[in-house]
């Protein structure tokens, strides 16, 4: 069998997008949301949530103190799609910066997925 090299922008999808959205709601379940809320605000069904608090879904990537602390300030502001989607592309930005997708990418430090993308 052949190992498929997954594209950066892959492994966004499957890794770091998930993975937002679960650190996302373990913020807002914090500041009072209900499961049912939570669903709501991040456009996931109330099992996803349910599955990012028992760490079923999305817990491979591991944030840095001050990629949490972003996602925290993200998660007091999103009220709606428009923000959920300014604030997750405020996010992305950020792990590009840290280079998150790193922590999955079969070819660790090999720097092909930001060599291009990132200036100077």
């Amino acid at each position: 069998m052949v190992k498929k090299l997954l594209q950066p922008q892959e492994i966004e999808v499957f890794y770091v997008l998930p993975a937002l959205r679960r650190e996302l709601a373990v913020s807002l379940k914090s500041a009072g949301n209900s499961q049912k809320d939570i669903a709501e605000l991040l456009g996931v069904t109330g099992a996803a949530v349910s599955q990012y608090f028992s760490s079923k879904r999305a817990s491979q990537i591991k944030f840095s103190v001050e990629l949490k602390k972003a996602i925290g300030e993200s998660a007091a502001k999103i009220a709606d799609d428009i923000t959920l989607m300014n604030e997750m592309q405020r996010l992305l930005k950020l792990t590009r910066t840290e280079r998150v997708a790193c922590q999955v990418h079969c070819l660790k430090g090999c720097n092909a997925c930001y060599e291009r993308s990132l200036p100077g």
